[in-house]
C-alpha cells in the first residue's frame, strides 16, 4: 500500500495510508482536536473533512479558532439555504447563481422566473427548514467531475449551465453534495450539515447576474451565520443600528439630499441643508488649506483627451472614465477623472524657481466617474464628485519634510471633526504587476523607502499593503472605520515621481540650471465632499455639531403676537454674527414645536415667553437634553460663538 507524506505547518512529517481523509488525520492527533476540525488544506487548495487526501503534501487543518474558519461557515451556509429552497415546494423549482460568503454574513442570488419570490415574510418557514436540515446532520462530500457530467447535472439550471461553459472544456469541476443537495463548489466548507447552527436571513435585494445591468435582474437573498448565538444576536444590533445611521434614511429624513432619475443616477442633488453642511466644510478645509501655504485655483472639469493619455490615465483608468467627447475639429474633451494633470499645467505654465518652491496647489475639483448603475449609493458612490484636492512640487531632497507637514495638517484637521477611528497604510507597488505599475525598480524603492522612512520618524503606527499603490507612485493612505463598521480610504498623500516625468517638468535650480526636475505630492484630506458628508451624517447620525449644524438655533416665541417681534430681533443678532438661526411661525402647541426641533437635531432650541422679553434673556434646550438655562442674550450668544470657535469639541479638549 502506497503511503502520504503529510508535512505539517510546524515541519513535522507523518505518515499515512493511502486513502486517509483529514478527519482520520485529526483523530490519530487528539479527539478534541478532530472536534473542532473544521477542513484542511493540501498545498493551499481546501480538502473537506470527510474527502480522500489525493497526494503528499504542505498539510493543514483548520479549526474553529482560525479566522478562515468563519468564511467556510458561511459559504457553507449559503448551500444550506439553497438545499432549504429546494426542499421548499413554492420554491422547488428555483434557479441559482452563485452563493459566496461575505464580511458579516453570506447571499445566494435566485431566480424563481414566474413562480413565487422569496419575502421576508417568507424567511421563518426557510429558516425552520434550514434547521431541519441542520438536526439531519448531512454529511457534506466534495467529488469531482467532468464537464460533460457538469452539463448533464445541471442542465436544468440555467445559471449554473452558464458558469460551467465559461469554463475551459478540459477543466475538471468539483460538486459538493450533502444529502440530496448538489453544488457546483470548489471546496471550503464544513464537515456536515450539523455544524451550521446559528444564522439568520436578513434581507432580500435585486442583483444583476454577474453584475451587468443587461442580464437578468435576481434575488440576493442575505443572512448572517456565526458559531455562536451571542454573534448573530450582536450582528443583528449592528445592522439595526446601522439601518439608523444610514446616510439615505437620514439625508431624507433631514432634507439633505436626494437622487432621481430625473436627473440621472449617480448625481445627488443638495438641498439648502445639505448645501449648507457641505459649504461648512468647504470653508473649513479651504481656509485650512490657505493658512497652510496652498494656493487655491479653479481649472475647467473638462480637458482634452490627449492630457490624460499623457498622465497615463488614459490607460490605466479607461474603463472608470466617461467616453470622449468628438468636438469635430479633430479635438477629443474628456470629462476629467483626476484632477492632477490640471494642477500640472498650472505649474507648468510659466517658469519656475527652486525659490518658489514648494508649490503648494489645492481646489475643490469636479471629477467624473463612469460607475455602473449597480455599484451607486447615495452620497457614497456616485458618478459626479468634488474632491478635496491638492498637489505640492518639491525639491527632491524635500520630500519627507513636505510629507511630515501634509500629515500634520491632515491629523489636525480629524481633530477638528472628532475622526479618532483610523489607522495609517503605506501601500505599495506589486513589483510582479508590470502591467499596472511603472517599470522603474529604483524610482519604486527610493520612494516606498521616503514613506516609510518619514512614517518612522514621526513615530506613527502603519502597516504595509502591497499592490495598494497609484500606478504612478506608492502612497500613505488614512483608512478609517465608518459608523456602520466599514474601512475606507479617506486621506491619501502619494508620492509621485512618474508624472513630472511624463510632462517634462523643471525648474531653474540654485545653479541657475533650468533642467532641474521636482517631485510630486498628490494629497487628499477630507477626501470628495460627497463620500466626506456621507461620512459625517453617519458618524454623528444626523445630529450634526453646532460649527456644521445646517439650522444651529431654532427660535420658538410662546405667542407669534406677543413674543414674534422679540424672536425677530433675536434671530437678527445672532444671524448677524454668522449664526443660522430660525424663528417657528407654525401655529402649534410648545410642546410639539420642541419636540420637533429635537427629531430635527438643532443644537440650540430658544423659548422666548413674557419673563424672556421682559428681562431681554432666553431660554435655552440643548438638543438631547431634558433640562433648560435662561440666560441673558449676550451670554448665550457668546456661548454658542465659543462652541463653534472650538468646532464643538469640549472645552478640555480644545486646542
Amino acid at each position: 500500500m502506497s503511503a502520504l507524506n503529510l508535512t505539517f505547518p510546524d515541519g513535522a512529517v507523518k505518515v499515512f495510508p493511502d486513502g486517509t481523509k483529514p478527519i482520520e488525520v485529526a483523530q490519530s492527533i487528539s479527539k478534541s482536536l478532530a472536534k473542532k476540525s473544521v477542513s484542511a488544506k493540501l498545498n493551499d487548495a481546501y480538502v473537506g473533512m470527510n474527502d480522500i487526501i489525493p497526494e503528499s503534501g504542505n498539510f493543514q487543518l483548520i479549526t474553529t479558532s482560525d479566522t478562515e474558519a468563519l468564511s467556510l461557515l458561511r459559504h457553507a451556509t449559503s448551500h444550506l439555504l439553497a438545499q432549504a429552497l429546494k426542499r421548499m415546494p413554492k420554491f422547488a423549482n428555483m434557479h441559482f447563481g452563485v452563493g459566496p460568503f461575505i464580511d458579516n454574513g453570506f447571499y445566494y442570488d435566485t431566480d424563481n422566473g414566474a413562480g413565487n419570490q422569496v419575502s421576508v415574510e417568507d424567511f421563518p418557514e426557510i429558516e425552520a427548514m434550514m434547521h431541519k436540515i441542520v438536526k439531519e446532520d448531512l454529511p457534506i462530500i466534495s467529488r469531482q467531475i467532468t464537464r460533460a457530467e457538469a452539463l448533464e447535472m445541471f442542465a436544468a439550471d440555467p445559471y449554473k449551465l452558464a458558469l460551467i461553459t465559461d469554463l475551459p472544456e478540459d477543466e475538471i469541476l468539483t460538486i459538493a453534495i450533502q444529502g440530496d443537495h448538489i453544488e457546483l463548489d470548489k471546496g471550503g466548507l464544513v464537515p456536515s450539515t450539523g455544524w451550521i447552527k446559528h444564522f439568520k436571513l436578513t434581507s432580500v435585494a435585486g442583483a444583476y447576474w454577474r453584475g451587468k445591468s443587461s442580464n437578468p435582474m435576481m434575488q440576493r437573498i442575505y443572512g448572517i451565520s456565526e458559531w455562536k448565538q451571542a454573534d448573530v444576536d450582536a450582528e443583528v444590533t449592528r445592522r439595526e443600528e446601522a439601518k439608523e445611521r444610514d446616510h439615505r434614511t437620514i439625508g431624507r429624513d433631514l432634507d439633505l439630499f436626494f437622487t432621481s432619475q430625473e436627473v440621472g443616477s449617480g448625481l445627488p442633488v443638495w438641498l439648502p441643508n445639505g448645501a449648507t453642511i457641505r459649504r461648512q466644510v468647504e470653508r473649513y478645509i479651504t481656509d485650512k488649506e490657505l493658512a497652510n501655504g496652498y494656493q487655491h485655483v479653479y481649472t475647467p472639469v473638462l480637458s482634452n483627451l490627449n492630457l490624460y493619455k499623457t498622465s497615463g490615465h488614459w490607460d490605466h483608468y479607461r474603463e472608470d472614465m466617461f467616453p470622449p467627447m468628438d468636438m469635430g475639429d479633430g479635438e477629443f474633451l474628456e470629462l476629467r477623472p483626476m484632477n492632477c494633470p490640471s494642477h500640472i499645467m498650472v505649474f507648468k505654465h510659466k517658469p519656475r524657481s527652486y525659490r518658489e518652491l514648494p508649490i503648494r496647489i489645492a481646489e475643490l475639483g469636479m471629477m467624473h466617474r463612469y460607475e455602473k448603475s449597480g455599484a451607486l449609493t447615495g452620497l457614497s458612490r456616485v458618478r459626479e464628485m468634488t474632491l478635496n484636492d491638492g498637489h505640492t512640487f518639491v525639491e527632491p531632497e524635500k520630500i519627507e519634510e513636505e510629507f511630515k507637514s501634509i500629515l500634520t495638517m491632515m491629523m489636525a484637521v480629524y481633530r477638528d471633526f472628532n475622526i479618532t477611528d483610523y489607522r495609517f497604510r503605506l501601500s505599495y507597488r506589486d513589483p510582479k504587476n508590470t502591467e499596472k505599475y511603472f517599470d522603474d525598480d529604483e524610482m519604486w524603492e527610493k520612494s516606498q523607502a521616503q514613506l516609510k522612512s518619514a512614517m518612522d520618524d514621526l513615530k506613527l503606527d502603519y502597516y504595509e499593503a502591497e499592490g495598494e499603490a497609484a500606478f504612478y507612485g506608492p502612497k500613505l493612505d488614512v483608512q478609517t472605520k465608518t459608523a456602520l463598521g466599514n474601512e475606507e480610504t479617506m486621506s491619501t498623500i502619494q508620492l509621485d515621481f512618474l508624472l513630472p516625468e511624463r510632462f517634462d517638468l523643471t525648474y531653474i535650480g540654485a545653479d541657475g540650471q533650468d533642467n532641474h526636475r521636482p517631485v510630486m505630492l498628490h494629497r487628499g484630506i477630507v477626501g470628495t465632499m460627497e463620500r466626506f458628508t456621507a461620512y459625517l451624517i453617519e458618524m454623528y447620525k444626523g445630529a450634526f455639531p453646532t460649527w456644521l449644524s445646517p439650522l444651529q438655533v431654532q427660535i420658538i416665541p410662546v405667542n407669534l403676537g406677543a413674543h414674534g417681534e422679540y424672536a425677530d430681533g433675536v434671530q437678527k443678532k445672532l444671524q448677524a454674527v454668522g449664526l443660522r438661526a430660525n424663528v417657528e411661525t407654525k401655529e402649534a402647541k410648545m410642546g410639539y414645536l420642541i419636540r420637533e426641533a429635537q427629531t430635527n437635531k438643532i443644537p440650540y432650541t430658544l423659548v422666548l415667553g413674557d419673563s424672556e422679553v421682559d428681562a431681554q434673556t432666553v431660554t435655552v434646550r440643548k438638543y438631547g437634553e431634558e433640562k433648560t438655562q435662561t440666560m441673558s442674550f449676550i451670554d448665550f450668544q457668546m456661548a454658542i460663538l465659543a462652541d463653534v470657535a472650538r468646532y464643538s469639541r469640549p472645552t478640555e479638549t480644545h486646542e
